[in-house]
């Protein structure tokens, strides 16, 4: 295997690669040739995703996997399972994407992970993780009941592996007796690296595994799976034949695959967090971003540094995105109050509420989208028992790997909870701000923010805090009312300047700011509403509740993003289209007041 310290300029040569449309073409190869046929494809992948941005690490990681698999194996007719879409980067180069891999997340290009939509060979969409297993076990149970006999395997990574789902999934496969095999692909890192007793078993298993090869895979073997392995998942020879074997059999069964993430790239393999993915870098192969202000994640990091200082009952919490959340300086400086659960975000607010009980003060880091994996425990365990829990919600509203990821969901599935503060933050300062005002909240609070970067505000908030259910006038015009919410703010400010507009950042979605949207309704012709979440049920739809509630007859606009999943694609150029840029809010407000003015006109039009 050739391994590479930087990144590919040109593109490399593949000509054995370059013969393989489909994973059939792959079948015809003699197996002296799959050893060429990986290196050439992990060459490919190291320079596309130089060229679009990307995951990175993991699918370098199971090259060879991903090569063995699909000649093992009959795919499409033979479902592979894909436990998170980010290792398939590979699997889409070999199943007759290879050219369009250069639109990778690029609005109408190539998602950025398995779409049933976008092949026959993605069996199963994905984007969180630990679902594989189930999903998997449906398809086999489904065959089943057809009289079909295809294989059905799941790939699940061991940090996948540590969620309730997966043990639920392998616990009912024992009992469904399922003709099932699951790939664990074993590199002891998720996104950060793994942690708990399951990670720490698998690295008993490898060291057993040298000293005395062929020991047992225990924990899977008293579940009720045959347990294969370990084998090297970087050595084709020994994944043919395991997978051979393994084939063969039937029921629920394990092989268990050790790979190395990053393999074969040097930077990713010793900074396997730093290259999990890769902005779009430039031929000098830098991958550091044009200095601007912080991060939205890195202030909540400051903040998170600056107020366990002062305050010892504060304890961070995150489901293994300690890096993503900026709480690595927290993690070293107050070792004994960080706990990364893992891929657990159910547990995650569970130890949130059991530690509210009995006196600290929890504060949880957690992206919008995960956050929908912990409902149940948000309602019941946090909310219904008023327990002080402070949520920083990162990556709120779009980004570039489209649905999966895409926080537009929380403001809508949030508001509608008893007992819960939702505060969106419009810039930098406000976004100290309102951490400050969660914290010091007696109860359940949730500040959202988005990813990247803010309009360039400078901090001064410190500890200052602000009045719960109050926002703040930017703009006074006439006529029309601009209602923003969270990272909208801005771009309503700008829309309200060409239009003579008042402008309100509303900071709060619940509670609203009652008396500021009645005394804006009393004194214009149309209010505004905009934010970066769904429309159905969003902040907009409190405040149309609200004056409705009051008998209020002046028209409200809401502007938000539409019943559909969104795409993957660049976030500012997907806001555009949607219509929630500065422009785009003008365009709507005027057409509105010239609909408005043919009415007045003409009543039977």
């Amino acid at each position: 295997m050739r391994q590479y310290d930087r990144l590919p300029e040109e593109r490399p040569q593949t000509p054995l690669l370059d013969q393989i449309a489909a994973p059939a073409d792959l079948r015809e190869l003699p197996l002296a040739e799959l050893r060429t046929l990986a290196d050439e494809l992990r060459a490919y992948l190291l320079w596309c995703v130089a060229q679009t941005g990307g995951h990175f690490g993991a699918g370098l990681g199971v090259v060879e996997l991903t090569v063995a698999l699909h000649y093992a194996f009959e795919t499409p007719d033979a479902a592979l399972v894909w436990d998170v879409g980010h290792q398939t980067y590979p699997h889409k180069i070999l199943t007759g994407r290879r050219d369009a891999m250069l639109t990778m997340r690029q609005q109408h290009g190539l998602a950025p992970f398995p779409m049933r939509s976008e092949s026959s060979y993605d069996s199963f969409g994905v984007g969180h993780s630990s679902t594989s297993i189930s999903a998997a076990l449906g398809m086999a149970l489904a065959r089943q009941l057809a009289g079909r006999t295809e294989p059905v395997v799941a790939i699940i990574g061991d940090g996948a592996m540590t969620a309730g789902m997966a043990f639920e999934a392998l616990n009912h496969a024992v009992h469904a007796g399922a003709n099932l095999l699951v790939v664990l692909n074993d590199n002891a890192m998720s996104i950060s690296p793994n942690v708990g007793g399951l990670s720490r078993y698998l690295a008993r298993q490898q060291s057993h595994a040298q000293e005395s090869p062929g020991v047992p895979g225990g924990l899977f073997e008293e579940l009720g799976f045959s347990y294969t392995g370990p084998v090297d998942g970087h050595d084709l020879d020994a994944l043919l034949t395991s997978l051979a074997t393994v084939g063969a059999e039937t029921g629920p069964r394990l092989l268990h695959v050790q790979t190395r993430k990053g393999r074969g790239y040097g930077p990713a393999e010793s900074n396997p967090f730093g290259l999990h993915a890769l902005t779009k870098i430039e031929v000098s192969g830098s991958n550091e971003p044009s200095p601007r202000g912080p991060k939205y994640c890195n202030l909540f990091g400051q903040w998170l540094l600056d107020t366990a200082e002062r305050d010892a009952r504060l304890v961070g919490i995150t489901p293994a995105m300690r890096e993503g959340s900026d709480m690595v300086a927290f993690s070293e400086r107050f070792p004994q109050r960080y706990h990364d659960v893992a891929i657990a975000e159910q547990h995650a607010l569970g130890l949130a509420a059991g530690l509210a009980c009995d006196g600290a003060k929890p504060v949880v880091a957690i992206y919008s989208t995960f956050l929908q994996r912990a409902y149940d425990q948000l309602v019941h365990d946090i909310a219904l028992q008023e327990l002080d829990v402070t949520l920083a919600l990162d990556r709120a509203g779009l980004v570039e790997d489209g649905p999966t990821h895409a926080g537009i969901f929380d403001l809508s599935f949030l508001r509608c909870i008893p007992n819960l503060l939702v505060m969106a933050p419009a810039d930098e300062n406000e976004t100290r701000l309102l951490l400050n005002t969660a914290y010091a909240h007696r109860g359940p609070a949730a500040v959202r923010y988005p990813r990247g970067r803010g309009p360039g505000v400078e901090v001064t908030a410190d500890q200052d805090i602000v009045e719960v259910g109050r926002g703040r006038r930017l703009r006074a015009g006439s006529k029309v009312a601009l209602l923003g919410f969270g990272s909208r703010v801005y771009p309503a400010l700008a829309a309200g300047e060409n239009l003579d507009a008042t402008v309100v950042d509303m900071r709060f979605v619940k509670p609203l700011d009652t008396s500021l949207i009645d005394d804006l309704a009393a004194h214009h012709q149309l209010l505004v509403t905009v934010e970066e979440n769904v429309v159905a049920g969003g902040a907009g739809a409190g405040v149309l509740e609200h004056l409705a509630s009051r008998g209020c007859s002046t028209p409200v606009l809401i502007l938000g993003l539409s019943d559909d999943f969104p795409e993957h694609g660049d976030p500012e150029a997907l806001l555009a289209a949607a219509g929630l840029d500065a422009a785009g809010i003008e365009a709507a407000v005027r057409s509105r007041l010239r609909w408005a003015d043919l009415v007045e006109r003409d009543p039977a039009e």
